[in-house]
């Protein structure tokens, strides 16, 4: 939005963070036990979102459409998790269910929830690139499928899988263009600032989830 306050602007891209962490610490164990509730859960949020995107008052649309792209990822998130998280290759796919209707509306009012929707599916298809380059893919089935003692020593081994010089090499580049292209995209006004926050975000919770993985595997999990 051309001409907001630039402290609006931040407390945007703050929630845009803040949203990007709920699917890892919120959707993900609460999917995992129960996946039908989990995505049943996308209806209130889709009408609290169209209500505020509705508001009188602009930053409350804002807050709005922000939420109305949370809850894009979030339906993704919990079909995959849900239903098909021991097939690797459906991930992508899934989460970007949304795709062409973010694409379509970056120019229009639901700018602001394309941007969100499209910083966080960009995150997600860099760590799914990253994984499949680095060659720990094949760990992803059985970490999911496996026993908690089972699963955390799956999840040390891709953590230590990629220290090797590969790994760190494909972890450096990713990191680095990622890193180059919220710079860019936090250029581009408001809606770039959004989808950089939440992309800057996804970049740093895999950073988290690695070095838990070395350091406490029992406690992380596969992103």
């Amino acid at each position: 939005m051309i001409g907001a306050p630039r402290s609006t602007s931040w407390a945007l891209e703050a929630a845009s963070g803040v949203l990007v962490t709920l699917p890892v610490f919120l959707q993900a164990p609460w999917v995992r036990i129960a996946p039908f509730s989990a995505t049943l859960f996308t209806v209130p949020l889709v009408a609290i979102g169209l209500a505020l995107a509705h508001h009188p008052n602009p930053r409350m649309r804002d807050w709005g459409y922000l939420l109305v792209g949370f809850c894009g990822s979030w339906l993704g998130g919990c079909l995959f998790w849900g239903w098909c998280r021991l097939h690797p290759i459906w991930h992508l796919p899934l989460e970007a269910f949304v795709l062409p209707l973010a694409l379509a509306g970056l120019g229009g009012r639901w700018r602001l929830a394309c941007g969100f929707y499209l910083g966080s599916l960009i995150g997600t298809a860099a760590t799914d690139g990253a994984i499949a380059l680095t060659g720990v893919m094949p760990l992803w089935p059985q970490v999911l499928g496996a026993s908690p003692s089972e699963a955390a020593s799956f999840l040390q081994a891709a953590a230590l899988q990629l220290l090797q010089p590969t790994g760190l090499l494909v972890v450096g580049a990713f990191a680095l263009g990622l890193s180059q292209l919220c710079r860019w995209l936090g250029g581009l006004g408001e809606v770039g600032r959004i989808t950089a926050a939440a992309l800057a975000t996804t970049l740093a919770v895999d950073g988290l989830f690695w070095l838990v993985a070395l350091a406490a595997p029992k406690l992380s999990g596969l992103i």
